[in-house]
């Protein structure tokens, strides 16, 4: 498959970045999103685009997978249809993967189809909101355990969450049919429960790649993994960071950037938050932002409203370039402790509700 091809298939399904939320347009219909392979990810799209073409045309689902991304090995596949569509999709998917197996050397591009046996299995790899997790699982596994027994696949799922984000992998493994049902269930769990999902924070596998480069000091030498957020050099949404004198996000600087454009060492960067993590940075009466820019020395400015259609809101960081990455390794720590935060708190309150479910 030519580079050309997988780029639109690519750009006629985008992907909603890693800060925001997806918002479906039409009530009843659902987003589900799983992880693929580099390779899965050609067979899945097909031949100038094919296989992709013909499992909408079945389903009535709209479907893409994210662009690829240097050292990293999975993309992610996003289904938006009605309930039954997105179960016949991923159905339909599996069926692909079992009929064009992957062997080491072969070519997505090219696959050789091959007879699939009704009892063959393939896994799917989900990802679901950590806050959706319990509407799967159900009181005291209740909800998956009817999920397994009625489509007879295994679900295993991921104790973390994936990098940046507050979604976790859910493997569903099964038959074609199994699949099928399965998804059917899930996504019946999910869309009951949607509201639950206000606030997710989408996987995004370019944010990942920055986590796996190998970040240098200055001295040349690999820097610790727990310094390297501090160089993350990535916008909430994937695009790159912008020094004031390149690209029309400079024009988003602070009023305080008159100030400092003279000093050739200032740096101005920027950063997506969602609306409602803003909340958590700022703190009671602006203590944590004023608390981060005394110890990164950053000047640090906050837009009043989002600044697009995806809610988020843009943070302007202007300092020296390490004090920047000291800003950004504040930041992003903070929004690591509100998603774990959050995280305890749905976790408490499925213990709170499963007790009163006893009492009663």
């Amino acid at each position: 498959m030519s580079q050309n091809t997988d780029q639109l298939i690519d750009d006629r399904f985008s992907e909603t970045n890693a800060f925001g939320s997806r918002q479906d347009e039409d009530d009843g219909l659902l987003t589900l999103r799983a992880l693929v392979s580099t390779k899965e990810a050609g067979v899945i799209i097909g031949k100038a685009g094919k296989n992709v073409a013909e499992l909408r045309d079945a389903t009535g689902v709209k479907a893409g997978v994210s662009k690829v991304v240097q050292g990293i090995h999975d993309r992610v596949l996003t289904i938006t249809g009605t309930l039954e569509g997105v179960a016949k999709a991923y159905s339909l998917m599996a069926q692909t993967l079992l009929e064009n197996p992957i062997t080491p050397g072969s070519s997505p591009a090219s696959p050789l189809p091959v007879r699939v046996s009704p009892d063959a299995m393939v896994t799917i790899r989900l990802l679901i909101s950590h806050n959706l997790m319990g509407t799967v699982i159900g009181r005291q596994g209740a909800k998956i355990k009817y999920i397994q027994d009625t489509s007879g696949v295994r679900m295993t799922a991921s104790k973390a969450l994936l990098p940046q984000s507050t979604e976790r992998v859910v493997e569903v493994r099964g038959t074609v049919e199994g699949i099928r049902l399965a998804m059917l269930e899930i996504s019946r769990c999910l869309i009951e429960d949607k509201d639950r999902a206000f606030g997710t924070i989408l996987y995004n596998p370019s944010k990942a790649s920055v986590l796996q480069q190998p970040a240098l000091n200055g001295n040349g030498n690999p820097m610790p993994l727990t310094d390297r957020r501090a160089s993350l050099p990535r916008t909430g949404n994937g695009s790159d960071f912008t020094q004031q004198a390149n690209g029309h996000r400079a024009s988003r600087s602070s009023t305080n950037a008159p100030l400092l454009a003279d000093d050739p060492n200032i740096r101005t960067q920027h950063i997506s938050i969602p609306s409602d993590m803003v909340g958590c940075i700022i703190g009671k009466a602006g203590s944590k932002i004023s608390e981060i820019r005394r110890l990164s020395g950053s000047r640090i400015s906050i837009a009043k409203v989002p600044h697009d259609e995806t809610g988020e809101r843009m943070f302007t960081i202007q300092g020296t370039a390490e004090a920047n990455e000291r800003a950004l390794y504040l930041l992003y720590g903070q929004l690591e402790s509100e998603k774990e935060r959050r995280l305890q708190g749905v976790i408490q309150e499925d213990l709170t509700e499963e007790d009163q479910a006893q009492q009663d």
